[in-house]
């Protein structure tokens, strides 16, 4: 299991690049999934889990925004014509109302940029399932 963690924290260093002025610090994924305890309160993660308050994000990275089938999404996030990469969800976690305006996502964003590496490091981590 260490060896799994080394390999995906490795793998987002390469992804996020390496944190010098104007970049992105690199994530810390077991961080991002103890931070990732207070979105349970809205989301799921496991495969196959169903949709919550949220939709569950499970393969989030690399889907497209408000396309989950069986969740019923904000016309705004329907249409926002995102994908979930480490820039998109670093800017949509900085302040999700001012990413995509009419969002239904209540949460008022992340100001920290260490905390949005280590959740999108996190979220990473989660494979896709069949959906």
């Amino acid at each position: 299991m260490k060896t799994i963690w080394i390999v995906i924290s490795a793998l987002m260093v390469v992804a996020l690049g390496s944190a010098s002025a104007g970049e992105a610090p690199a994530g810390n994924p077991a961080v991002g999934q103890k931070m990732f305890l207070q979105c349970r309160a809205c989301h799921t993660v496991a495969a196959n889990a169903p949709h919550s308050i949220g939709p569950n994000l499970n393969g989030v990275v690399g889907a497209r925004a408000g396309t989950r089938k069986g969740y019923n999404y904000s016309q705004a996030m329907a249409a926002a014509g995102l994908v979930w990469n480490a820039a998109t969800l670093d800017r949509f976690l900085t302040r999700p109302s001012a990413a995509v305006p009419g969002t239904k996502m209540a949460f008022a964003g992340m100001a920290a940029p260490k905390a949005r590496a280590d959740m999108i490091a996190y979220l990473a981590t989660l494979r896709a399932s069949r959906r």
